[in-house]
């Protein structure tokens, strides 16, 4: 059956039935345009949007920036379009305007230190936070600056200090801003160095004041995550917050500074805030947050008297990934499902309804027979309810039987919502003849604080229960094939393919792990955010407390490899410095080792995920060519 479906990559038609359709496929995933909003411009009629597009063949990505009006209507093309933002990188006065850059401040590189010795590509370190995602740290430091426009005379605020503005690896222009009538610039950053740096999570937020040059840490009190600054109209400053010390999975709230003083706005509230916008009239911050599986909009009334008011505003099986903008009665936001790629839309404050702004992708789409998501309440063995998403290929047949695939999440506590990826692709698999099952296991946000904070350092402990019983709960049903079920995931989620390939009961019988983390002690050894393993693992390998006992060997994947009886396909990227490549090689060569049959895909340019087109294909090819093979 599935070499007959997977005929339709090479652009075949599948009898499907009683009829021939067109289903997703790997090449069709990489044709879907990829929309990201730029911003409003600045008469607030028009929202303006880019367009990626892969190109499989070049290897590359094409761009073009297009604004759609606000009411609605065809989109236009614009070939100039710099000047038509609302930019919030300029002074309240217009004076000036805020960047950042890369400064180089220390002589890491040999070529540095030894200026005759320019040929020479060797580092030296002499502390911690060498490395940081899929980078090495070569002495340089970005720093925010203010330019004077008239002039085009640049300021750096942070001159000299050996920190980052905006946070590596992954901020950007939303870590800093300007204060409401330009006086000051506030900007996040992580003023730490060495093992400090790697073992804290705590950002603060910091106020540069132009005339004195002074700069003051206004969250020192916090020693956790302090985030996203942002000004309501009225001046008041708001940003995100987590309390708890080196756990960068702890609950994210808001915080508003009024009058000199800080109130948390979401405390009382059961959940996690991904991110925020004010109101124009300062009375409410809307915010995104997952909720039951996907990832809605919600607003907070900004009470500093009584309890706040918290409201949800959509609901659907679908996520609202980010606020645009906002305007007096309407918001504009992005909005994905398993279904559908990003896209735009107006979502009216009054009528709650989410209109589409763009529908780049709707003529692909209507081509398509999609595949079925429903949602499945499942029993687990502790007597807890959890969310269980069920993706059924196309026109799925509750006669027939179908292999199924348990989809292992990452993270460990990020949300399983109703996310479009253009790797871990759901509607592809589905596409290919595979019921997806994939639990809102134990560690995710979006069930309840405890719900999420229960994974942490009992990785190996609830959830493995939760995913077989997921697994078992499905596979009660007739048309599941109890003979072919594979386990598949990546980072947490590989980790979890590879401990349940020793504790499986024969459950499995093919198992792919991504970027899989294969033994802690040697991730310990080489990962470079030592906060997150010294949180979810309890501390380093050599401390003797019962969290680390249980971490490094009940937990550990390595301790199991002698009860390995299924194929076992290992993907790693070359410049994945958060799960480093020796995990994959390792869990590759013990399988080989025990005689199983297994396959190890490299990736040397891609880091804890696949971006470029080429390899994307190759990725999706190889993994359903395993299953084929395997399953």
């Amino acid at each position: 059956m599935l070499r007959t479906i997977l005929s339709v990559s090479l652009g075949l038609c599948v009898s499907m039935g009683a009829y021939a359709s067109e289903v997703m496929t790997p090449e069709k995933l990489w044709q879907v345009k990829r929309v990201s909003a730029l911003g409003l411009n600045q008469n607030k009629t028009h929202i303006i949007y880019k367009v990626t597009t892969p190109s499989v063949e070049n290897n590359n990505f094409n761009s073009k920036v297009y604004q759609v009006p606000l009411k609605g209507g065809e989109s236009q093309l614009l070939e100039a379009y710099q000047d038509l933002f609302i930019d919030s990188s300029i002074s309240p006065d217009g004076s000036k305007k805020l960047l950042h850059e890369k400064v180089k401040l220390e002589k890491v590189l040999a070529s540095d230190r030894y200026k005759e010795l320019g040929q020479s590509n060797a580092y030296v370190f002499d502390d911690l936070n060498y490395r940081h995602w899929d980078t090495w740290k070569d002495g340089s430091f970005k720093h925010v600056f203010y330019q004077d426009l008239k002039t085009e005379e640049k300021v750096d605020i942070m001159k000299g200090m050996p920190f980052d503005s905006p946070t590596s690896p992954f901020g950007g222009a939303a870590d800093y801003t300007w204060g409401p009538k330009g006086e000051n610039i506030y900007y996040v950053s992580k003023k730490l160095t060495g093992e400090q740096y790697v073992s804290s999570t705590n950002t603060d937020i910091y106020r540069y004041n132009l005339a004195s040059k002074k700069t003051t840490n206004i969250t020192q009190s916090n020693l956790g995550y302090d985030k996203y600054p942002a000004f309501s109209p009225k001046g008041d400053l708001a940003w995100l917050q987590m309390d708890e010390p080196g756990n960068e999975a702890d609950k994210n709230d808001i915080i508003v500074k009024v009058k000199n003083r800080d109130f948390n706005l979401t405390e009382h509230w059961d959940g996690t805030v991904n991110s925020f916008k004010w109101s124009n009239d300062a009375k409410h911050i809307y915010f995104v947050a997952p909720v039951d599986g996907t990832i809605q909009l919600f607003q907070v009334s900004v009470n500093t008297k009584t309890k706040p008011k918290i409201m949800q505003l959509t609901n659907g099986m679908f996520d609202v990934n980010s606020i645009v903008a906002v305007l007096d009665n309407q918001l504009v936001v992005t909005r994905n499902s398993m279904n559908a790629a990003r896209e735009i839309y107006r979502f009216d404050l009054d009528s709650k309804k989410l209109t589409a702004l763009t529908k780049e992708n709707d003529t692909f789409y209507a081509d398509l027979d999609l595949p079925n998501v429903e949602k499945r309440m499942v029993n687990t063995k502790d007597g807890q309810q959890m969310l269980t998403w069920v993706i059924y290929p196309p026109n799925f047949d509750r006669s027939k039987k179908y292999p199924t695939l348990l989809y292992l999440q990452g993270g460990p506590q990020s949300a399983l919502s109703q996310f479009y990826s253009f790797r871990w692709n759901f509607q592809v698999m589905a596409s290919q003849g595979y019921i997806v099952v994939a639990p809102n296991r134990r560690g995710m946000p979006g069930h309840g604080v405890k719900w999420n904070d229960d994974i942490s350092q009992d990785w190996g402990g609830k959830v493995m229960q939760d995913y077989l019983d997921a697994i078992d709960d499905i596979a009660q049903e007739s048309y599941v094939d109890k003979s072919r079920i594979g386990a598949i995931g990546a980072s947490y989620g590989g980790y979890s393919a590879f401990y349940l390939a020793g504790n499986h009961e024969g459950r499995f019988k093919t198992f792919i792990a991504h970027c899989g983390i294969f033994d802690l002690r040697s991730m310990y050894g080489t990962t470079e955010e030592l906060f997150f393993v010294n949180n979810e693992l309890g501390g380093a390998y050599w401390e003797d407390n019962a969290a680390t006992k249980k971490s490094y060997g009940q937990f550990n994947p390595i301790s199991y490899v002698d009860k390995w009886d299924a194929p076992m396909f290992v993907i790693h990227g070359g410049k994945d410095y958060r799960v480093p490549l020796e995990q994959g090689i390792a869990a590759f060569q013990a399988a080989k080792l025990r005689g199983l049959q297994s396959r190890f895909l490299y990736f040397p340019e891609e880091n804890h995920w696949v971006l470029t087109p080429q390899n994307g294909i190759v990725w999706q090819r190889e993994f359903f060519k395993w299953l084929d093979d395997t399953l």
